[in-house]
């Protein structure tokens, strides 16, 4: 499905919004996390795996990471392109390997590794998408001790939200 919008700011978080029609076009009856590969303007190429969010009334908010913003070079109050298909090779769970300084972590900090444990599926994918994606070793480092200290208790931003 392609269609045009214009990117909005919900908080800090850019986003197009996806029509309650639009999303039952896209996948009907479907009313948890959608998975979606999208492309803006065309970019990026291979198309860029998203879950869509739902609002509550049938429509859903398509947030928009950096990167595929930056691939497409659009940002907010842009009108743009939007393709969007449902990504049927979705499963569920964690896609990414725990990496083994936050594998260690874990077993060292029995709150964390509870809480880790507690935390949505969808959840545990991002904070493990965003870990192995990171470029050094001490940004690595850096973030696997905020994720500890974030599952442990600790009132902290991490991965663009506020924790406990």
């Amino acid at each position: 499905m392609k269609f045009r919008a214009k990117i909005g700011l919900r908080g800090i978080n850019p986003y197009l919004m996806v029509s309650a029609a639009r999303a039952a076009r896209i996948k009907a009856g479907w009313k948890r996390p959608m998975p979606v590969l999208i492309q803006v303007n065309g970019k990026p190429d291979p198309a860029w795996r998203v879950n869509m969010m739902p609002v509550g009334d049938g429509s859903f908010y398509l947030y928009l990471d950096g990167g595929v913003r930056k691939a497409s070079g659009a940002d907010v109050g842009d009108s743009v392109e939007v393709s969007i298909v449902f990504d049927s090779a979705y499963t569920s769970g964690p896609q990414h390997e725990l990496l083994p300084e936050f594998s260690l972590a874990l077993a060292r900090d029995g709150q964390a590794k509870a809480r880790w444990d507690d935390l949505a599926p969808s959840l545990q994918k991002e904070v493990l998408r965003y870990l192995a994606n990171l470029k050094s070793d001490q940004a690595r480092q850096r973030n696997v001790e905020r994720a500890i200290r974030v599952l442990s208790g600790a009132k902290e931003r991490f991965l663009a939200r506020d924790w406990n």
